[in-house]
């Protein structure tokens, strides 16, 4: 039997979350603070740990760091509000498996967990990745190319490199695909055949690093109970991909420059030199050449990796491809949830295109996951789409709206109309269009913007709420 941490100072919630994860064949235990769910990890063993992020001792972040430092292998799903997709972004970055927007609904945190057990070894260890190529796609699920402008000029760019021999610097903020372009890059080159190795820079501790790139030696230090094969020696004759690689410490990167000047190396503890035959693609959400100007980054190792470098557009300025990663999206949920499900509201494409998303490609999947989970019959919705996002949407200006994508009618409801020369519904109006300023100025994030107005955050809520149940009356 599969066990189940519940890390959140919610004891209700954790009550009847535990007891619904129960009656689908799982054991559960529940911590209710940080600090709490840290020992019991240390205690015990458990499959998957669930962690609210704002819990009253810690953040979940820093549990999750914790976790991954007692347990480098362990399976940590984060649980966020929605206004906090960019934080919910950063820890899987730091190597979440997942995350889970509040409000919670069971179905969908079964399906995470399930998905989570069902992963393959080979694809989520230390934040590392190792994919075969495959014919006709990437071995992981596949993905689309799209037809945006910029996305045509990111895969001229591609098939030129691709097939050389070249280190390459991909930018891109969190959850552009990243890893995806790099694993394109493999599958059109010379080295296709041969493995796909990625590891995430953020998620492992500076002692664990140098194991993890170039392998141990049994007793080369505390812990290590066995000989242990480096990722260059994993990923020889194929592809190498470091994600945020700026996170790396600066004994780390002379090492690594020595191995990319000598094709060799030596295991942590081992006299022994291994050649590496190994193409390096790198990746970074901050530029490198500014990295190094500020001491972060080696300045030569730099110069070794950027022998071509690529930027990869964020989702906001490739809008002509938002329709068809939607579709993309939903027939990969519909396959995963066994449901059939024929498209999308017109309405709710054009909130797709209006909006900002933050969390790019990844948002935008989760987002398409969790409304195709709600939805039970018929075209998706606006009711099953984040608050954020409807809100986004009521704030654009109609001057905004693309025009020149394919969806006919935009949805821009107006604010609440004012009653003529009613002081009081002025006073509410204007309160109102004060509190989705300061929402839209921080990107929907209600503790940020509680902050800002002076309030707590129940009565940011209890005020939307009530301004929600005034558009509905028509009022």
């Amino acid at each position: 039997m599969k066990r189940i941490l519940l890390i959140d100072d919610d004891m209700d919630m954790c009550t009847l979350l535990g007891r619904f994860l129960q009656r689908k064949g799982f054991e559960t235990d529940a911590a209710y603070s940080g600090n709490k769910g840290i020992a019991k990890f240390k205690e015990q063993h458990f499959d998957v740990v669930l962690c609210d992020f704002r819990l009253g001792d810690k953040e979940g972040r820093e549990v999750l760091k914790e976790i991954k430092a007692i347990n480098p292998h362990a399976v940590v799903i984060i649980i966020t509000g929605y206004s906090d997709i960019k934080i919910a972004v950063d820890v899987i970055k730091h190597g979440a498996f997942d995350y889970i927007t509040k409000p919670l609904i069971p179905e969908e945190v079964l399906n995470v967990i399930n998905k989570s057990l069902q992963e393959p070894v080979a694809s989520s260890n230390n934040g590392m990745t190792v994919a075969k190529a495959t014919s006709g796609g990437i071995a992981d699920g596949g993905f689309l190319k799209g037809k945006a402008g910029a996305t045509n000029e990111l895969y001229k760019q591609i098939e030129l490199v691709a097939p050389t021999n070249y280190s390459i610097i991909l930018y891109g903020e969190s959850g552009t695909g990243k890893e995806v372009m790099a694993k394109t890059i493999h599958l059109s080159s010379a080295r296709k055949d041969k493995p796909f190795v990625a590891l995430d820079c953020g998620t492992l501790s500076k002692e664990l690093v140098g194991s993890e790139l170039f392998g141990h030696m049994k007793g080369s230090f505390t812990g290590a109970l066995n000989d242990k094969e480096g990722l260059f020696e994993v990923a020889n004759g194929g592809t190498l991909f470091l994600d945020e690689v700026a996170n790396l410490s600066l004994d780390i990167q002379a090492s690594l420059l020595r191995v990319i000047q000598e094709r060799k190396f030596k295991r942590v503890g081992g006299n022994k030199e291994i050649n590496a035959d190994v193409r390096i693609l790198v990746a970074s959400n901050e530029n490198l050449q500014d990295a190094y100007r500020r001491g972060k980054f080696r300045e030569d190792l730099y110069h070794r990796f950027n022998e071509f470098s690529i930027n990869i557009p964020p989702l906001r300025e490739r809008r002509e491809d938002i329709p068809l990663f939607a579709a993309f999206f939903l027939k990969q949920s519909g396959a995963e949830l066994n449901k059939e499900i024929p498209g999308f509201e017109e309405e709710v494409m054009q909130m797709f295109i209006n909006y900002s998303w933050p969390g790019n490609l990844r948002e935008f999947r989760n987002v398409i996951r969790r409304a195709a989970l709600l939805t039970n019959e018929g075209l998706i919705g606006s009711k099953v789409l984040p608050w954020e996002m409807t809100q986004h949407n009521l704030l654009k200006d109609e001057t905004t709206v693309y025009t020149n994508i394919p969806v006919s009618q935009a949805s821009n409801a107006p604010l609440p109309k004012q009653q003529p020369f009613d002081l009081k519904n002025a006073a509410s109006q204007a309160e109102y269009e004060t509190i989705m300023n300061v929402l839209k100025q921080v990107n929907f994030n209600k503790s940020k913007a509680a902050d800002i107005l002076k309030i707590d955050r129940k009565t940011l809520y209890n005020k939307l709420r009530v301004y929600e149940s005034h558009q509905h009356n028509g009022e």
